[in-house]
């Protein structure tokens, strides 16, 4: 499994990339997505809201499952992947690239220190 080692990580296998203090880009690990298999639907419909951190921001369909994503960290959704839209499997191809889901203006820093370093998450999918 890839775990790039400039993200943080959750436990529930979303990650964060930090743009710089305020911004951030969320989307699902490697792991998620080949635990999930084909996906075929992103629904996002949260830009614009506050939510904190564990909170629900939308759904990811794949073809036998539906799972909630989860913030990393409180803030407000500033835009959603559009490219999604038109190809949900783009999160298959590529999720620390193309296949991002939100980016997000962060309102508490300090809980990236909660989260998961890269070898921490790779303990966790090597159980």
């Amino acid at each position: 499994m890839n775990v790039p080692s400039n993200l943080m990580y959750t436990k529930d296998h979303e990650w964060i990339r930090i743009e710089n203090d305020s911004e951030a880009y969320v989307g699902i690990t490697d792991f998620a997505q080949n635990e999930l298999g084909d996906i075929v639907f992103v629904e996002i419909e949260t830009v614009g809201e506050n939510l904190k951190q564990g909170e629900s921001f939308g759904n990811i369909e794949a073809v036998k499952t539906v799972s909630e994503v989860f913030m990393p960290v409180s803030g407000e959704i500033l835009e959603f992947n559009s490219k999604l839209e038109s190809d949900a499997a783009l999160v298959n191809k590529d999720p620390y690239g193309e296949g991002w889901l939100i980016k997000i203006k962060i309102d508490e820093i300090d809980e990236i220190n909660g989260l998961l370093k890269p070898e921490d998450y790779k303990a966790l999918i090597s159980v």
